[in-house]
């Protein structure tokens, strides 16, 4: 059996992170100050004088490798209150999982339903219910450069619904997010190109479902399909997502 890990760091990078994140480390000699004071000690009780070390963090549950709860999309989905990251099946994260080409499509364009089609022709794949679909543009790569939130592809509406209509309830994507970056659907929205802002994310709306963002190394996977994915999510209370650690499980 061979572990694949098909996330990327939670980390502080600028290029990957537009909305903040903060990652403090304490030293153990720091700790051992700071437990000692908290516990009317002296410092050198500690093995050496070292305690246990911690980090400080500050950011999202969006932020680096992570699963978008249906809440994420909106408040109901197929006309129920939409579910938390805690409140959905743990048997949608653990799969069969297949890894779909999108290397092809441009910097900043559209995944249709006639991209998946065609990949699922190449591999000569039939998606059935619960599969973990996996989508490879390789975008992992440009995580440390600005192309990496300025560039990216994104899933349209039908390649995503399409997708969902065979039963799937799990999609990952190694991009920064689901959709095209922001700045290049606002732009287009003005210019009146578009008519609906973040598209795949909207499906979420109608159908029940949850997909991973910012997922990585899906180069490393020995073939588009004949292994497991498990994804569970970190439980948070109704949160709108879940940090996740990846792992392809290949016999």
């Amino acid at each position: 059996m061979k572990l694949i890990d098909l996330s990327c760091y939670l980390e502080e990078n600028p290029f990957a992170e537009p909305f903040p994140v903060t990652i403090n480390f304490h030293s153990h000699s720091e700790s051992a100050k700071t437990l000692a004071n908290m516990l009317g000690l002296e410092p050198t009780a500690f093995n050496d004088g070292l305690a246990l070390t911690h980090e400080d963090f500050s950011g999202q549950f969006h932020c680096g490798t992570h699963i978008d709860a249906p809440l994420h999309f909106g408040p109901i989905v197929e006309g129920k209150p939409a579910k938390g990251i805690d409140e959905v099946p743990l048997e949608w994260f653990f799969n069969d999982g297949l890894r779909l080409d999108m290397r092809h499509v441009p910097r900043n364009g559209l995944i249709t339903m006639h991209d998946v089609q065609n990949a699922l022709k190449k591999i000569d794949y039939t998606l059935k219910p619960f599969d973990i679909v996996l989508i490879w543009t390789g975008f992992d790569k440009l995580i440390h450069t600005e192309a990496y939130l300025k560039e990216q592809p994104g899933m349209s509406r039908e390649a995503t619904e399409y997708i969902l209509d065979q039963g799937v309830k799990v999609i990952g994507v190694d991009m920064y997010g689901f959709d095209r970056s922001f700045g290049f659907q606002a732009q287009a929205y003005k210019r009146g190109e578009i008519k609906e802002l973040f598209p795949g994310h909207m499906v979420g709306r109608d159908k029940e479902y949850v997909h991973i963002e910012k997922m990585g190394n899906l180069d490393a996977l020995p073939a588009a399909f004949g292994f497991k994915v498990a994804c569970f999510p970190v439980k948070g209370r109704h949160c709108t997502a879940g940090q996740t650690r990846v792992v392809a499980i290949c016999e």
